[in-house]
């Protein structure tokens, strides 16, 4: 190539570079698909707390929640502000947090399962109320905290609350003023880490979930013991003195705790109560789950010396699922549950919250303090009982 051709090479070259390129014609142009938008998911509509059917309740006027020391159903919000008890003061004495770590390998009652990927299950085709699903064997490590007041006197007898999926340091904080407020008798807080997943086939849900004893048993055999060794305290005997909290299907499984051991446990306090029809393996004694607490066990049952509190959120779950079982309303199960412990004479205090979702944390930063409140409400450490 001679040197004038060599240098129309190069400044074409040189010209395409900085030119840029015309668009392609539309006809000659690939056709790209167009994006598919998604419908925005809707979530649970909001019920309206005088609907027919649910229970009569006293309507509280904004931003109040119900007395401590009264019974009954009542409805709180639509603004949901944090109580001042949540916040950190300075000016009370903090209590102090153990951290424990408890492996599968080391227990007796929960070796440990996984849902098996995929699908959650298979509707049995001759009950819909009934899911068939897979799992297998696998390990887990849960972690739990411990909170010792400051006013706790070493060796001697503590009540205590436990809660479900742990850790929570907002109870730590709201305990800390109520303590020193003289709200509530200076308690051990065990928040204790679930055993990891979610509902039938679970870990979590095998142990919250299922309408036996066995979690409350696992609690007094392997982790009670280890936190009095660890954390150098003394836990109460006394049923009275003894509470279980939890939020969702951890809330189910306070009120399970206590309504297969009475002996172990007397005060309940549960937010968005998954008292739903959520139980695996399924169990012909407890066909429904949770659902049939309000169906027929509370009714058919003598009453049990139980305090409970109770919240659901007016846009809490609505999970017809692949089931289609009609058993699966957060809110009718609540609402079913407090026509059930009215009926039977329980103590018990039923928030519906306006303007709350499931476990809203807004709801339950403005509830929880009176809610710990109303459920030690009357007790009597010297006396070890508690007045109605």
């Amino acid at each position: 190539m001679n040197k004038s051709l060599a240098r129309q090479a190069f400044l074409a070259g040189l010209l395409a570079c900085l030119v840029p390129a015309l668009p392609v014609a539309a006809a000659d142009a690939p056709s790209a698909p167009a994006p598919t938008r998604r419908p925005p998911r809707q979530g649970p509509p909001a019920r309206d707390p005088n609907a027919p059917g649910f229970v009569k309740a006293t309507e509280l006027p904004d931003g109040v929640v119900p007395p401590p020391d009264a019974d009954g159903n009542f409805i709180i919000g639509p603004t949901h502000k944090a109580g001042p008890e949540m916040s950190v003061q300075q000016d009370v004495p903090h209590g102090t947090v153990h951290k424990l770590t408890m492996k599968s390998s080391d227990s007796k009652i929960y070796p440990g399962i996984v849902r098996a990927p995929g699908p959650l299950g298979v509707v049995d085709p001759n009950d819909p109320a009934k899911i068939n699903v897979n799992s297998h064997p696998a390990p887990y490590t849960r972690h739990v905290e411990v909170y010792v007041p400051r006013q706790y006197v070493p060796g001697t007898a503590a009540p205590f609350i436990v809660g479900a999926d742990g850790p929570d340091h907002g109870l730590f904080n709201a305990l800390d003023n109520l303590i020193a407020q003289k709200r509530v008798p200076a308690m051990i807080a065990i928040s204790i880490g679930n055993g990891s997943g979610d509902a039938q086939g679970s870990q979590r849900g095998l142990e919250y979930d299922t309408m036996s004893g066995l979690y409350a048993e696992f609690v007094e055999k392997e982790v009670l013991p280890l936190v009095e060794k660890e954390c150098n305290v003394k836990l109460t005997h006394d049923p009275d003195g003894r509470a279980t909290m939890g939020c969702s299907s951890g809330g189910s499984c306070a009120l399970i705790m206590a309504w297969y051991h009475p002996d172990l446990y007397h005060r309940v306090l549960t937010h968005s109560g998954t008292y739903v029809n959520q139980q695996w393996p399924w169990n012909p004694k407890t066909p429904h789950g949770a659902w049939g607490l309000a169906e027929h066990l509370i009714a058919r049952s003598p009453a049990k010396p139980l305090r409970i509190w109770m919240e659901v959120g007016d846009r809490d779950l609505l999970n017809p699922n692949l089931m289609r079982d009609n058993m699966h309303d957060w809110v009718l199960a609540n609402e079913n549950m407090a026509k059930a412990l009215a009926a039977k004479g329980y103590h018990y205090q039923f928030v519906f919250a306006r303007n709350a979702g499931h476990c809203d944390p807004r709801m339950k930063q403005q509830t929880l303090p009176e809610a710990l409140e109303y459920v030690w409400h009357g007790y009597n450490a010297a006396a070890g009982t508690a007045a109605p």
